[in-house]
C-alpha cells in the first residue's frame, strides 16, 4: 500500500492528501490548469478532488497575498491591490502592519507549482498537505512528533498559504487552523483544519502513524474501560 493510501485508510480521510512542488518547468505531460482561480488556495481543492496540473506565475496573481507567500512578483495593478486588501485588514484590525514582513514567502525564484493528489503525484512533492478534522490532525501530529519531523511553527492560520514556505525552510511539519479566505475558496468544513508535511519525510510519517494508529486505538479501549469500571 502506498504512504497516500495508508494517510487515506489510517486517518479515514475524505479529501485526498495533496501533493505540491515547485519546478523551474512544468513536467512532460502535465497540463497547465485551463481556468485561472480567484486564489492559490483554490488549486488545492482541484488536487484534492483528483487533478493534476502545474500553475505558471500569472496563474496566481488572482490571489495577491498568495502570490507574496510565492514569493511572485506581481504586475503593478496587482502590488496595489495587494497593499490595498493589507491596508484593508490593518484597518479592520485583523492584523498589524509590523506582521507583514514576518509572513514567511518562498525564497526560490517561482517557475511553475505542480499540483496532484499525494497518490499521483508525477513528482517528488516539496509539501503535503492533509486535511481533516482534530482527532486526524492529532494522529497525524503525533506521528511526526515520532518522526522526528514535528512542528516548528505556531497554528495560526493566518495566511494558510504561509505555511508552504514555512515548511519547506523548516523541514519540520505544521499544523495550520486555516484562514478564513482559505475556508471559503477551499470549502474547508469548520470543524477540520490542516497538516503540513515535508515531502521528503512523509514516508517517514506514514511509517510511524501506522504504530501510532494501532496505540491510540488501544489507548481509547482503555481509557473507556477506566470509566465503565468508575
Amino acid at each position: 500500500m502506498t504512504p497516500a493510501a495508508q494517510l487515506v485508510e489510517l486517518l479515514g480521510l475524505t479529501r485526498q492528501p495533496v501533493a505540491i512542488a515547485f519546478l523551474d518547468s512544468a513536467p512532460a505531460a502535465v497540463p497547465r490548469i485551463d481556468t485561472t482561480a480567484a486564489s492559490g488556495c483554490t488549486y488545492w481543492k482541484y488536487a484534492a478532488g483528483g487533478q493534476v496540473f502545474y500553475t505558471e506565475a500569472s496563474d496566481h496573481y488572482g490571489c495577491p497575498v498568495g502570490s507574496h507567500t510565492h514569493g511572485i512578483d506581481l504586475p503593478e495593478d496587482k502590488a496595489k491591490e495587494l497593499e490595498g486588501l493589507l491596508g484593508t485588514m490593518v484597518q479592520l484590525h485583523y492584523i498589524n502592519m509590523d506582521e507583514v514582513p514576518r509572513i514567511a514567502q518562498l525564497d526560490q525564484p517561482f517557475g511553475v507549482a505542480v499540483y496532484a493528489p499525494l497518490a499521483e503525484s508525477p513528482v517528488e512533492p516539496d509539501v503535503v498537505l492533509v486535511s481533516g478534522n482534530a482527532r486526524q490532525m492529532m494522529l497525524l501530529a503525533e506521528a511526526a512528533h515520532s518522526a522526528g519531523v514535528d512542528c516548528e511553527t505556531d497554528m495560526m492560520g493566518r495566511p494558510t498559504c504561509a505555511a508552504i514556505p514555512a515548511v519547506m525552510k523548516s523541514a519540520r511539519s505544521a499544523t495550520n487552523l486555516g484562514c478564513i479566505g482559505n475556508r471559503v475558496y477551499t470549502e474547508l468544513k469548520d470543524d477540520e483544519l490542516y497538516f503540513v508535511i515535508p515531502g521528503s519525510h512523509v514516508e517517514r510519517v506514514v511509517e510511524k502513524l501506522v504504530v501510532i494508529a494501532r496505540a491510540n486505538d488501544e489507548l481509547e479501549q482503555f481509557h473507556r474501560a477506566r470509566i465503565v469500571c468508575a
